[in-house]
């Protein structure tokens, strides 16, 4: 059965969607089918990452919601540019980056139902094992959609007071949506700090797993966004990480 697996944040600058692309290129490689969407349509950007130029794009998702194609039809094949390799396939739906798109999207929004839909219809076009949702940080009708559809929801925070407090709203929503599997991702974490104290402290607070701690790292800021990270570095710690996240997705 395919698994729907949503990564969220509840404020914007925690590494989001290039934890999302480098989760679901860690999963492709294992040999999988995987779609990802990028739902934060207001500022869309998980496609710098697979190396897609937003000029050269045709149809997007914000196509779909205006009725003007399937989804499927703004699915674009980015296992070769991930190095995704023959084992599996990388499949993304991208938002629209024109802005005029955006202020459209902003100004009258779109029919939650319809994506949905559009989720539906992508894994069944597309044969997919997995389908991941990059969303727009903070909550709203489209967050609570994705979540409440989620097989595996997982929440990015930095160790930081204002991520420890959105998050701990964001989790009591996804309690109460009765989200099947929420798993914390702790991001951007300096070195000098104990990670094994960090991952008790949140793991208490929140009363949920953390699947997995990442270091404010270098190497990974100096990519810029520039292609995906575990494909590029795989022995890095960093990548292995991933991996061992990945594992718990897959389990």
């Amino acid at each position: 059965m395919p698994k729907v697996v949503s990564v969220h944040s509840y404020r914007g600058g925690t590494g989001k969607s290039n934890f999302t692309a480098n989760l679901a290129t860690t999963v492709a490689m294992a040999g999988y089918r995987v779609g990802v969407v990028d739902t934060d349509m207001p500022s869309p950007g998980i496609h710098n990452l697979f190396g897609i130029d937003h000029e050269a794009v045709g149809r997007t998702l914000n196509n779909y919601l205006w009725g003007e194609c399937p989804i499927q039809d703004a699915a674009y094949d980015v296992s070769a540019v991930a190095g995704v390799g023959d084992s599996g396939r990388l499949f993304l739906v991208p938002a629209s980056v024109q802005a005029d798109d955006i202020a459209k999207i902003l100004q009258v929004g779109y029919d939650v139902k319809q994506l949905n839909d559009g989720f539906r219809q992508l894994v069944k076009a597309l044969e997919l094992d997995y389908l991941f949702i990059d969303t727009h940080p903070g909550l709203s009708k489209e967050t609570f959609l994705s979540i409440a559809i989620s097989h595996v929801l997982i929440l990015i925070l930095r160790p930081d007071k204002q991520d420890y407090q959105g998050t701990a709203v964001t989790v009591d929503i996804a309690r109460q949506l009765n989200v099947r599997r929420m798993l914390l991702v702790v991001n951007k974490v300096y070195n000098s700090l104990s990670f094994g104290a960090l991952r008790q402290k949140v793991e208490e607070t929140y009363g949920a797993e953390v699947a997995g701690i990442f270091p404010l790292s270098e190497e990974v800021v100096q990519l810029a966004s520039e292609g995906v990270f575990c494909t590029k570095f795989p022995e890095h710690s960093v990548s292995q990480e991933f991996r061992q996240v990945a594992a718990q997705i897959m389990a």
